[in-house]
Parts: structure tokens; sequence; C-alpha cells
């Protein structure tokens, strides 16, 4: 007698200003740095019980409407009321901070209608991590709008050596989490395999 097999189906889309998109598969880089995002990031919060992290491939509706499944989600401890309690699994407001990593098919919408909509909606910080330059950039928001919070690189040793004395000095290895009072990440620890002390 054969076994019946049920399968959930769900559509994997966003919608972005009452136009649904699909929601592509992400690669191996892309999911190894939502990893490690959740690892160091909600590992910290939820150790000092500061808020709670979450991968991507879960739903946020925002309060204009849209629909956004963010690469990386942090809600604060002060916040939990958007997921406590709710039995669809969903998240259903503004969460602290968002961090989308791009691939080809994004990253138009991820620098452009996604961070404006992140900024309407009232996101505290916003990052945006380039997975092919290894890179992060950081807006934070002040008074309803985004602000410049900074560029941060993961040098390699050759890059390194190749800058003066008084450029290196200048190279920041942490990105500060400005939700978590300036908690930082290495940004090895970003875009790595394996964790760096």
């Amino acid at each position: 007698m054969a076994t019946e097999i049920f399968v959930e189906q769900y559509d994997d889309y966003e919608i972005i200003g009452g136009e649904k998109f699909m929601a592509p598969s992400p690669n191996m880089g892309h999911v190894n740095v939502t990893a490690n995002l959740v690892t160091i990031i909600g590992g910290y919060a939820r150790i000092n019980k500061l808020g709670i992290a979450f991968a991507d491939n879960f739903d946020v509706h925002f309060p204009d409407g849209s629909l956004f499944k963010p690469d990386f989600i942090f809600v604060s401890a002060a916040n939990e009321k958007l997921f406590l309690g709710n039995k669809r699994g969903t998240l259903r407001g503004v969460p602290d901070m968002v961090a989308e990593i791009f691939s080809r098919s994004t990253l138009k919408r991820d620098t452009g209608i996604k961070k404006d909509t992140y900024e309407r909606n009232g996101v505290k910080e916003y990052w945006m991590i380039d997975p092919w330059r290894e890179t992060v950039e950081v807006y934070l928001l002040r008074d309803g709008k985004y602000e410049f919070g900074g560029l941060y690189q993961n040098w390699s040793e050759d890059e390194l050596a190749r800058l003066t004395d008084e450029e290196r000095a200048q190279v920041e290895f942490e990105v500060p989490v400005g939700v978590l009072d300036g908690f930082k990440v290495k940004i090895k620890n970003i875009f790595g395999w394996y964790f760096e002390p």
C-alpha cells in the first residue's frame, strides 16, 4: 500500500508597492553570511536577553503593506510583541534591524526600493552586504531618514600589505551594530567559513 506524503506548499515571493516579485533561492555563500549574522548577532543578543535574530525566508509584513523576506532580521526585546504569540509564524510590524545580501537578481531592489521601504517604515538599521567585494554598507535611521553609517571591507592580507602605514591605520576590522549599543562584529567572521577569535 502506497504511503501518502503531504507537502505544504507556499509561495516564495515578496510584495513591493503592491506588486509581487519572486524571491530567488540563495546560494551557499549567501546562506553562510546569513548564518554567520544569526550566530554572531543573534547569539550575543540571546545571551544578553536583548532580542532575537531570524534568517531569511521569514515573512515580514510592514505597516505600508509591503511583504519582504529580509536575509537577516533582528527584533529587540523591547519590540518582542511583534512576534510573541503570533500563530501564523510571520512578523507583523517593523524589525529593529535588517540586512540584505546582494544577489545579481536582487541588487537593484536591495539598494533602491527595499532601502526606501525600510526607511519609510522605520527600520532603525539597514546593512547592505556585497558578498563579491565582501563589504558591509551600514545605514542608520536619524529623524526618519537613513544616514550613511560607514562602509566596511574584508581586507585580504595581500591588500593590507599594499597599503601605506597611514592607510592601514584607517582600516576598520569590525562593524558596530548600532541597535545593540555598538556591539562589534569582526568583518572576517561575517564572510568566513570559520570564526576567528
